[in-house]
């Protein structure tokens, strides 16, 4: 074995050694919580359209707007994501995406997912 492959080898060993005692600390690291009271501050514009029970927006099309209240609040933030990344299309669901944090999104899905 050379010198510099007998020092990558040293190299990789201490990466994973590291790694083996970095990983379990972010590991228990509890996932960011939302705050439901926070989010009740924050629903005005949720309201208007998925507070109205059967509610159809009517632009750019005619489209059922889902309920959110009960609905998972994991699966809320990744909607609300994916609207601010533009994978889903519904243009005012992506003008107000685009307006949260993510705090703000932990928060309102907190808040939606113990509505029953």
């Amino acid at each position: 074995m050379t010198k510099q492959s007998l020092k990558r080898t040293i190299n990789k060993f201490a990466i994973m050694a590291s790694c083996a005692v970095v990983l379990p600390v972010f590991a228990q690291q509890p996932a960011p919580a939302g705050d439901i009271e926070a989010g009740k501050g924050k629903v005005f514009m949720c309201m208007g359209c998925h507070g109205i029970e059967g509610y159809r927006a009517s632009f750019p099309e005619v489209y059922r707007v889902p309920k959110i209240a009960g609905q998972n609040a994991e699966y809320i933030v990744a909607a609300l994501k994916e609207y601010q990344s533009g994978s889903r299309t519904f243009p005012s669901m992506i003008a107000i995406a685009h307006s949260l944090s993510e705090q703000d999104m932990l928060d309102l899905a907190a808040y939606y997912a113990q509505l029953k």
